[in-house]
């Protein structure tokens, strides 16, 4: 029998957001600012962690700095990543999915003070029934943001589907045994993103939105 799908949970940054690029060079900016060694790889492969977390995978060896990097990297990032925008075809995505009653969630790992800012770039508040931030729980790929998300709508994990460019949000949906979707035009590669598991993986916006809708319109079958 085929699960109806109630809701659909998003990552952010390269899911939604075209913003890897800025947020590579925001951490590399950060890291040349308190000498420390960075390559852009290592920067782009941890995208999708909590800010806390960030820092301790990529600047072990100075915690006592951590703090300060972080917030050099939050300032640039501000400072520069006004111009970034979703990838084509996600509004229409959003827009379609909820004029189908799905419910809609986004699950970052983003603080809840940069969330906020692009949830009002985008003028997309209205859109999402609930969103979740790695700075008021648990940085992926533990799963307690999703089970917050599914607490606050009602909705059972096999009713739901993630949907993320990363290992940490595929990883997050299996660790409660959610269905879950990859993009590979964000950060990790289809070899990587393949080893979770997901339902699909999308190319590109276009065929995440031509997935979604299968799995939205699919009929109960006894």
């Amino acid at each position: 029998m085929t699960k109806p799908v109630e809701l659909i949970i998003f990552d952010w940054d390269g899911t939604l957001f075209d913003s890897v690029g800025q947020i590579v060079d925001s951490l590399m900016f950060a890291a040349k600012a308190f000498d420390q060694p960075l390559t852009s790889e290592n920067a782009k492969s941890i995208i999708g962690l909590g800010l806390p977390e960030v820092a301790e995978v990529l600047f072990p060896q100075v915690p006592e700095l951590h703090t300060q990097i972080l917030k050099s990297y939050g300032d640039h990032y501000v400072e520069h990543s006004k111009t970034d925008v979703w990838f084509d075809g996600v509004s229409e995505l959003l827009h379609d999915l909820k004029n189908q009653n799905v419910k809609l969630a986004v699950a970052t790992g983003k603080s809840r003070r940069g969330l906020d800012r692009v949830l009002n770039q985008t003028a997309s508040v209205e859109l999402f029934d609930v969103t979740r931030a790695a700075s008021e729980t648990r940085s992926k790929p533990d799963p307690l943001m999703l089970a917050e998300i599914l607490d606050y709508t009602g909705v059972r994990p096999e009713n739901a589907i993630m949907v993320g460019d990363t290992s940490y949000d595929l990883e997050m949906a299996r660790n409660i045994v959610m269905p879950r979707v990859g993009v590979s035009y964000g950060v990790h590669s289809v070899n990587i993103l393949n080893q979770y598991q997901p339902l699909s993986i999308a190319d590109d916006v276009a065929q995440l939105h031509d997935f979604l809708n299968q799995q939205v319109q699919a009929k109960v079958e006894a």
